[in-house]
C-alpha cells in the first residue's frame, strides 16, 4: 500500500483514538471519585464483614488465641433463649413501630402537604422534625427521667388528673410499649419528610381529575394518593424495619434489656456476647444470623410490594 493511502486513511484513524483518550481519562476520573468511597466501604464494611463471616467458626475470648470450632457456634443459637427472646422483641418492635410510623407519618404529612401559610408549614415541618436530630442517648435520658415512676412529671400529672400510672420501664408488661412510643416519637419526623417528599411529587391535576368525576377526599385518598403514593411508602417501610432490627441505645441506656429480658434486642444481645461474656466468635455467628434475618425480611416486602405498589405516574 502507498504512502498515500496511509496518509488517506490517517485522518479516518485519529478521531477514534481521540475517542478512546478521552474515555480512558473519563474512566480515570470517575476512579479518582469513586476511590475515597470504595476504599471507606472496603475498610468499614467489606473487611469487618469478611472477619465476622470468618470468626463465625471459631471461639475466641480476646485473651487466648482463636480456636476452630466449625459451625458450633451457629448450633449453639439454635439453644439460646436468650436470643430466641431478642428475636421476638425485635421483630415486635419492628412491626409495631413500622405499623406506627407509616400511619402517623402519613397523616402528617397530608395535613401539612395541605394549603396553609408557608411560615406555619415550615415551623410545624421543624417541629416534628426536630426530634430526630437528637441523638438516641439524649432522648433515651430525657425520656427516663419523664417517665420515672417517683418524680416523672408525666405520671405526677397522671395523678393529678387521678390515673394510677405504670412503672413504665421496669414492669415487664409495659417496657417494651414505652419504648416503642419513645422510638415513634423520636424517629417519626424522618418518614413524615420521606412521605411529604413523595406526596409533593404527585400531580394536582390528577386530583382535580378525580374531583370533576365526583370523588370526594376519601375516594381521592385510596385512589389517587395511596397508589401513587405507593413506591414511596414501599421505600419508608423497608427503611424503617432495617433501622427497627438495629435498634440498640434505648434499650441499653433505659431498660440494659431488663426487666427479665422483656426489652432485649437482637443488637444488645450480640453486644452483651461480645462485650460482656467476650465470646467473639459466638457474636460473630449471631451477627451474621441478624443479617441474614433483615435481608430475608426485605426481600419478602420487595416480593409483596408487586401486588400493591403501583410505579405508573
Amino acid at each position: 500500500m502507498s504512502v498515500q493511502s496511509y496518509a488517506g486513511q490517517s485522518p479516518r484513524h485519529k478521531p477514534r483514538e481521540g475517542r478512546s483518550s478521552a474515555q480512558r481519562s473519563e474512566s480515570r476520573a470517575a476512579m479518582l471519585m469513586l476511590a475515597p468511597s470504595t476504599a471507606l466501604y472496603v475498610a468499614f464494611i467489606a473487611i469487618p464483614l469478611i472477619g465476622t463471616l470468618a470468626l463465625a467458626f471459631f471461639e475466641w475470648d480476646l485473651l487466648s488465641p482463636p480456636r476452630f470450632v466449625g459451625i458450633d457456634n451457629f448450633v449453639r443459637i439454635g439453644r439460646d433463649s436468650t436470643m430466641l427472646m431478642a428475636t421476638v422483641n425485635t421483630f415486635v418492635f419492628a412491626i409495631v413501630t413500622v405499623v406506627l410510623h407509616l400511619i402517623g407519618a402519613l397523616l402528617l404529612a397530608i395535613a401539612i402537604n395541605r394549603p396553609m401559610n408557608r411560615v406555619v408549614k415550615k415551623l410545624t415541618s421543624a417541629a416534628i422534625f426536630f426530634p430526630v436530630l437528637l441523638s438516641w442517648s439524649a432522648v433515651a435520658l430525657l425520656w427516663r427521667y419523664a417517665l420515672d415512676p417517683n418524680f416523672g412529671f408525666i405520671n405526677h400529672y397522671l395523678r393529678e388528673w387521678g390515673f394510677t400510672p405504670p412503672n413504665w420501664f421496669v414492669d415487664a408488661q409495659t417496657a417494651l410499649g414505652a419504648i416503642i412510643g419513645l422510638d415513634v416519637w423520636h424517629s417519626l419526623g424522618y418518614t413524615m419528610i420521606i412521605l411529604l417528599a413523595g406526596l409533593q411529587s404527585i400531580q394536582p391535576t390528577l386530583y382535580e381529575a378525580a374531583r370533576i368525576d365526583g370523588a370526594g377526599p376519601l375516594r381521592q385518598f385510596w385512589s389517587v394518593t395511596v397508589p401513587l403514593l405507593s413506591p414511596t411508602l414501599l421505600f419508608a417501610s423497608i427503611i424503617s424495619f432495617i433501622g427497627a432490627f438495629q435498634i440498640f441505645e434505648p434499650m441499653f441506656i433505659i431498660t440494659k434489656g431488663g426487666p427479665d429480658n422483656s426489652t432485649i434486642s437482637l443488637v444488645q444481645d450480640v453486644y452483651n456476647t461480645a462485650f460482656r461474656d467476650f465470646s467473639m466468635g459466638y457474636a460473630s455467628a449471631k451477627s451474621l444470623i441478624l443479617i441474614v434475618v433483615m435481608l430475608l425480611v426485605t426481600v419478602l416486602q420487595l416480593k409483596m410490594s408487586k401486588k400493591w405498589v403501583n410505579y405508573d405516574q
